[in-house]
């Protein structure tokens, strides 16, 4: 009789979990074999380098007063050409055993292709991961400044991480079903003229032209955060639903034929369905009906707070700029004479009704006795463009009232915005759209219009710029009754202020 010992199977877990490990070690590799591509390492140092700038080289003006809900979808463009070069790598790290002829000898290793396929798609998640500490980082710095207004969003700051994803998941792709070097750079010009041709010929483009996985939209005026009106939470679903499938189906591809391999494709096919189905109907009526409310009536949706005897009135995220604002109004108002040396001021924050995200908004002249308009920028220009605001209505009484003042008004008003700034010279001349010192031009102000100041009226001022102050600003409020008066004209302004006398007559507008 003979007795056979049968050694007993081994547990299928740990066979699993061999197979992981051998999965994870070669995504390991793949990814330290990424980092050291010369692509990847340029337009990686280049990125930091942008991000590096954008942080610490542009800290002055408008971007020391960053707005949150605008900053996080910054953060999505710089990474574009890293993820591009990303892209090629992981195509032809793919596509390595074909380009060195040795598809005979990998297809009878322990590690069959769907698995290799997997480490391919794993090593571009430290990328990710990367991708995800700067954007953090960059979005921190930004909310951390002291004139930081509004919240971030962080579907919008996982954007770029998923885009390295994506990115990523998109080379091992090709590299299965295209395996030829040009095939990246062919895929993403192809995509990016189909995805343009589509949004120029379809009418309501919207659901199409946020099938690309970054939509900016920045460079408008920035606006409260609940009129933005972007479909920020499906458009990361989608991104991740289609990461996912794209991943899945370079290794179904590859030869990947499991239950749990063809269960994760359906439920990122799903995702995916549901993300673009989210993120297609573009601005609802609700939204467009709060956009107009919050243009035409500010006074029913912001927080007002006394500063000074004046009212700053600004909508919720934009209330910690109103101690900067009441700092201007105090220094221009110092300078005034009569009554508008105490006069209470009602500075109100205006948007424009909003069409897209893209575009610098004019704001609407306000009629009301003073009240002066300010913005959702700050810093920069946008301060004394604020002062000429505030100048102008005391001065004239009203921002209506003060649009076609051509007579000593107009000196009186440059006078009080330029008098107590730092380098009123240097201010004087960026104020002016012509960016001179001489000649006429159109000083702008806060609501995006202009005031019209004549070449004898840019002279005066001028010349007052260049006297003491104390014995300007003793003469301003001396005679502050006849130089806010319509009817003294540029030429008696500089008689009464004690400095030459302008050539010629004001050149005025017409209107």
């Amino acid at each position: 009789m003979t007795t056979t010992l049968v050694k007993p199977a081994a547990p299928v877990t740990g066979e699993h979990d061999r197979r992981a490990a051998s999965v994870l070690a070669l995504a390991v590799f793949e990814a330290r074999q990424l980092a050291l591509q010369i692509p990847m390492l340029v337009f990686g140092l280049l990125y930091l380098a942008y991000v590096g700038y954008e942080m610490f080289g542009r800290g002055e003006g408008m971007d020391a007063y960053p707005v949150l809900h605008d900053t996080d979808r910054a953060t999505q463009g710089g990474p574009v050409l890293f993820c591009i070069a990303l892209l090629v790598c992981v195509h032809r790290a793919a596509l390595l055993n074909r380009r060195r002829g040795l598809e005979e000898q990998f297809s009878v290793l322990v590690m069959p292709a769907p698995r290799r396929t997997a480490a391919h798609v794993l090593s571009v998640v430290p990328f990710a991961v990367a991708m995800a500490l700067v954007v953090g980082l960059q979005f921190g710095w930004a909310a951390l400044r002291p004139g930081a207004v509004g919240h971030g969003s962080l579907a919008e700051l996982a954007v770029a991480p998923l885009t390295v994803l994506l990115s990523g998941a998109v080379g091992v792709l090709l590299a299965r079903v295209l395996p030829y070097p040009v095939a990246p750079l062919v895929f993403v010009v192809a995509v990016t003229v189909v995805i343009s041709l589509l949004g120029r010929a379809v009418a309501g483009a919207h659901g199409v032209q946020w099938l690309w996985p970054t939509v900016l939209e920045n460079g408008g005026t920035p606006v409260p955060g609940e009129l933005l009106g972007r479909p920020a939470g499906w458009h990361a679903l989608y991104l991740v639903g289609l990461t996912v499938l794209v991943a899945a189906v370079a290794v179904l591809v590859a030869g990947g034929r499991t239950r749990a391999l063809k269960a994760v494709t359906v439920l990122a096919l799903a995702a995916t369905a549901v993300g673009v189905a989210g993120q297609t109907p573009g601005e609802s009526a609700s939204l467009r009906a709060a956009r107009k409310a919050e243009a035409d009536s500010p006074q029913k949706f912001q927080t007002c707070v006394e500063r000074d005897g004046s009212r700053y009135c600004a909508y919720p995220d934009w209330k910690g700029w109103a101690v900067d604002w009441a700092g201007v109004v105090r220094r221009v108002r110092s300078e005034a004479g009569g009554g508008a040396a105490t006069a209470r001021l009602t500075v109100r924050q205006r948007i424009e009704e909003i069409s897209d995200l893209t575009t610098d908004a004019t704001l609407p002249t306000s009629s009301a006795r003073g009240t002066v308009t300010v913005g959702t920028q700050w810093g920069g220009r946008r301060v004394p463009e604020f002062a000429v605001g505030v100048a102008r209505v005391l001065v004239a009484g009203s921002e209506r009232t003060a649009e076609n003042m051509c007579d000593a008004r107009t000196v009186t008003t440059m006078w009080l915005a330029l008098a107590t700034d730092p380098t009123p010279q240097d201010t004087f001349r960026h104020l002016r759209i012509d960016d001179s010192l001489a000649g006429p031009a159109a000083v702008l102000t806060p609501d995006g219009g202009s005031l019209g100041v004549t070449a004898q009226q840019t002279q005066v001022v001028r010349e007052l710029l260049r006297e003491p102050h104390d014995t300007v600003a003793a003469r301003v409020k001396s005679h502050w009754q006849e130089l806010t008066s319509p009817n003294t004209t540029t030429t008696e302004a500089a008689r009464l202020l004690g400095v030459k006398e302008p050539k010629g007559t004001d050149d005025c507008p017409a209107g």
